[in-house]
Parts: C-alpha cells; sequence; structure tokens
C-alpha cells in the first residue's frame, strides 16, 4: 500500500469524494424535482424506492464484495488467471440474476403498488425496472476494479448515473406531468434515473479493458492451482450470501416503512394524503440529506474490504489490527461532527433546499425529524466501518446476524410509536436510532475479536465527540444570535448564515482536532503535513 492510500484523506479516497459530489447533487436534483411533481408526487416517487433498493440489493449487494474480496486475494499472490476467472463466473452469476429481478419487478408491480395502499406507483416500478439489469452487470466490472484497488471507475460512473439524472430525468418529469399528473411525473424521473444507469454502464464496459491490461502487468506464479468454474462459483456463493442477506436487512426495513408508515398514521386518524406527504418529506427530503454524509462510510467500506483481505492473505496479524484501528476512527472522525452539525442546521438546510416546494408546518415537521436522524448518521459510519472490517476478515455473517436483531428491533419501535396520535412519523428516526445502535455494539465486539485490535474509547470516542461538541457549540451560538428563524430570512442571508456555520465549524473541528489528536498528523497526506509544518 503506498503512503497515500494510508493516509485517512487517502484511504476515503476518490470514491468518498465521488460519493460526496453524488450525494450533493442528489439532494439539489430534488429541489427542481419537487417542484415539477409536487409534495405528493415526491410521496409516491421515494415510495418506489424501498422495494427497488431490496431487489437491488438481493442481486448485487454481496457478489461485488465478493469479487473484491478474492481477486484482491489472488492479485495479492501474484495469480492473476484466477482473478480473470472469478470476474468471468461472477459475471455470468450477476447477468442472470439482472434478468430475473428485473422480470420480477416488472411482474409484481400492480401488486407491489396494491401492498403500498398507492396505486399510483405502479408506472414508476415499471420505469426503474431495466436499471436492476445494467446495476447487475455495472457491479461486476466495479467489484473487479475495486479488487485490484482501483475506485477511479467505480467514482466516474456514480457521477454519470448521478449528471445523467439531472439532465434527464428532469425533462421527463415534467413531460409525465404534462401528459398524466403525479403518477406519469414520478414515472417519468425513475425512467431517467434508469438512462442514467444505462450511461453509466458503457462507461464501465470501456474501462474494463484498461484494468485488464493492467492485470496483464502483473507476473503470474507458474506454481498457481487453476481453480474450477465450479469451485469460483461455489466460494463466491460462500462469501456473497451472507453479506446479501446482511445488506438486505437496511432495504428491508426501508420497503417494511413503506408499507407500514403511511397505514399506521392513517389507522391513527391521519387523511391518507397528508400520511402520504408526511412519508415523502422523511424518506425524500430528510433521509436524502442524512445520506449526503454517509457516503463517506460506503466508501471508508469498500476500502476496508479489499485491505483486511489483502493484509490476511498476506498474514500480516499486526497490519490487519492496525488498518481496523484506523477505520474505526476514521468512522469517529467523520460521523461525530456529520451528526452533530446537520442536527443543529436542519431546519435552515431544510429552508433553503425545499422553501418553494412545501408549506412553513411540513418543513417544521421535516426539520423535526431530521434533528433526529442526524444522530443516526454517526451509527451508520462505525456499522458500515465495522461490517468492511468483518467482511474482509471473511466474518460477513456476523454483521447479518446484527442488523436482524436492530431492524426487528426498529420495526416494533416503529409499531409501538408511529400508532400514537402526535407522534406518528416523529417515531421512524427514534426506531432507525436503536437499530443502529443495537448492531453497532456487537460488530465492534467481534472487530476486536477477530482482529486482534484492542478497542480505544479515547481516540474512537472520547476525543472526536470532544471536539464536535465544541464545534457544534460555536454554530449555536453563531445560528442564534446571527440569523435565528430562517423562514423570516431571505434566500441571499440563509445561504450566507448556512455557509458561514458550516465553514466556522469545519475549522473549529479541524483545529481542534488536531490539537486533541483525535486527528493525527499521520492520518494526513504529505502536502497537507509539509504545509502545518
Amino acid at each position: 500500500m503506498t503512503t497515500k492510500q494510508k493516509t485517512l484523506v487517502g484511504g476515503v479516497s476518490i470514491l468518498g469524494i465521488a460519493g460526496i459530489i453524488c450525494k450533493v447533487v442528489g439532494v439539489l436534483y430534488r429541489i427542481p424535482l419537487a417542484h415539477l411533481i409536487g409534495p405528493e408526487g415526491m410521496g409516491v416517487y421515494h415510495k418506489v424506492y424501498p422495494a427497488y433498493n431490496l431487489l437491488l440489493t438481493i442481486s448485487s449487494a454481496g457478489l461485488p464484495v465478493a469479487i473484491s474480496r478474492m481477486v484482491a486475494h489472488y492479485v495479492t499472490r501474484e495469480d492473476a488467471k484466477n482473478a480473470r476467472r472469478i470476474f468471468r463466473i461472477a459475471m455470468h452469476m450477476l447477468l442472470a440474476l439482472g434478468c430475473v429481478t428485473t422480470l420480477l419487478m416488472l411482474l409484481l408491480s400492480g401488486r407491489m403498488a396494491v401492498w403500498q395502499g398507492t396505486r399510483d406507483t405502479r408506472l414508476g416500478y415499471m420505469a426503474i425496472a431495466p436499471s436492476l439489469f445494467f446495476v447487475c452487470v455495472m457491479s461486476a466490472f466495479r467489484g473487479f476494479l475495486q479488487g485490484q484497488r482501483n475506485m477511479v471507475p467505480t467514482a466516474i460512473s456514480q457521477l454519470i448515473e448521478q449528471i445523467g439524472r439531472v439532465f434527464i430525468a428532469l425533462p421527463l418529469a415534467y413531460a409525465g406531468m404534462r401528459h398524466g399528473g403525479v403518477a406519469w411525473g414520478a414515472a417519468g424521473a425513475l425512467l431517467g434515473g434508469t438512462v442514467a444507469e444505462g450511461a453509466a454502464l458503457v462507461y464501465m464496459l470501456l474501462q474494463h479493458h484498461r484494468a485488464d491490461q493492467a492485470l496483464n502487468a502483473i507476473p503470474q506464479r507458474p506454481d498457481s492451482e487453476t481453480l474450477s468454474d465450479r469451485r469460483i462459483a461455489s466460494r463466491l456463493v460462500v462469501v456473497a450470501v451472507p453479506i446479501t442477506l446482511g445488506a438486505c436487512i437496511v432495504p428491508l426495513a426501508g420497503f417494511i416503512d413503506s408499507i407500514m408508515l403511511t397505514r399506521l398514521m392513517e389507522d391513527a386518524g391521519m387523511a391518507a394524503e397528508d400520511a402520504l406527504i408526511r412519508y415523502g418529506a422523511y424518506a425524500g427530503p430528510v433521509l436524502t440529506l442524512i445520506n449526503v454524509p454517509t457516503a463517506l462510510a460506503m466508501a471508508m467500506s469498500t476500502n476496508l474490504v479489499p485491505d483486511i483481505a489483502a493484509g490476511l492473505a498476506r498474514g500480516e496479524k499486526e497490519y490487519v489490527a492496525r488498518e481496523a484501528g484506523v477505520g474505526l476512527r476514521m468512522a469517529a472522525v467523520v460521523g461525530f461532527p456529520c451528526s452533530i452539525g446537520m442536527s443543529l442546521l436542519a431546519q435552515p438546510i431544510l429552508y433553503l433546499c425545499y422553501r418553494g416546494s412545501y408549506t412553513a408546518a411540513q418543513l417544521d415537521v421535516a426539520a423535526e425529524l431530521l434533528q433526529i436522524s442526524s444522530l443516526t448518521i454517526v451509527l451508520f459510519t462505525m456499522v458500515q466501518a465495522t461490517s468492511g472490517i468483518l467482511q474482509g476478515a471473511g466474518k460477513q455473517r456476523i454483521p447479518m446476524y446484527t442488523l436482524v436483531i436492530g431492524v426487528a428491533l426498529k420495526v416494533m419501535l416503529n409499531y409501538t410509536l408511529v400508532r400514537i396520535p402526535g407522534v406518528d412519523i416523529h417515531g421512524a428516526p427514534w426506531a432507525s436510532l436503536l437499530c443502529y445502535t443495537a448492531s453497532m455494539i456487537p460488530n465492534l465486539y467481534y472487530v476486536c475479536k477477530y482482529t486482534g485490535y484492542r478497542f480505544d474509547p479515547v481516540h474512537v470516542v472520547i476525543k472526536p465527540f470532544a471536539c464536535a461538541a465544541l464545534m457544534g457549540g460555536v454554530v449555536w451560538a453563531v445560528w442564534h444570535f446571527f440569523f435565528g428563524d430562517p423562514g423570516r430570512l431571505n434566500g441571499l442571508r440563509l445561504t450566507a448564515g448556512i455557509l458561514l456555520c458550516v465553514g466556522l465549524g469545519v475549522a473549529v473541528y479541524a483545529l481542534t482536532a488536531l490539537k486533541t489528536g483525535a486527528i493525527g498528523k499521520e492520518d494526513l497526506p504529505p502536502k497537507i503535513r509539509r504545509f502545518l509544518k
């Protein structure tokens, strides 16, 4: 591993940067989309994604990680021949899964719309179904390249997906609204996403040729055994199935939410249209904003899988323990300030982004939801980091079991809280907090057990939290004393206030983290270290 890859910023890599850009573009894209199709249309739009994400996870979550891990193992052992064979067998499996899941969504589109109690979602399911096939095929290329520690093509393909949505989905949403109203508008936006996925797949096809040439440069060990197709397929399944099942838990919870939440609110006496709008505000603006900083967590997890697998292949136990510790510390350093900062600025951010699409009362409800939901960011980053470490160490079943426990608790708490008048949708983020806490604690235990890492609460919890709390105090004071109620501020003053608070927050956190050792100078790239000297 190069010096750059060992640093905090280098470890997050281009994949993390691209992930944040994609999430920001996703937030910005939903602002004009909400203007085009309205709160009810956004409710329909976000009703489709939980079922889509569940089928997408079933078909493409585990195998790319398995490809990445197995390719990293054989590339480390200078066995390019078997690395290629792994990719070929996995590609055949993903092609089949992509076809099956696409047909399944097309055939069940009407039935799922009935289950969710929103018949307008049927067109949306049909529009987004082909993207399941595109993403499945693309995930084979991504896993193969990530196994070679080449994250750039994955990052660029993600950017193509998001930018394509802006330039394709918005015109299609507009055309759909003019043609047939809310249902057609949401379907047009979803069809735009499908076209964007197809464009990203074309890019990955072109990049695969270059990756194959890079693999040719690796000297082939003459004594390496050629793995049979059956053996490769068997090992891929053994690695992928537990990862897939574990990865399905959170999308399954989202799908259950899409069925449960509106029905429970209606059972408590809320009108169906109001329940759909509240669900849309939670699943749309709130969860979309939460997903911006979690892009870093996903990048960390993606980097940790081949990193830990390669260390184990070399038999370097100290290296594995050290990298596990760095991964957990990175998760905390990112998670704490993002949780606290977004929770404090929840109302201003929502007013800035969605004031023209939702009423003030709806935005205030969304702000209350975001203030609570933001606290899940640090928990999610820790769950992702520990899951990546355990998957790289070959213990992929453990994150699956812990998430099952967490989601079961989430569903029970949802059922209890959301039915209470006056609580309704506000019970959902509290249930998510319980879910990730219940998953994180046992994951940490097993990371320590199987990597040899000794948990360091000072560097993983106390220092990052203390720096983030100080940052939060500065941000709260600046906003409270100089800006106040965001509903009374014009767009320019609102934007300036948010940028000022974010800039001050970043500066305070960075300085205190460096002074206290929450971030060590060895974590930073060489150029920044030289500048600090």
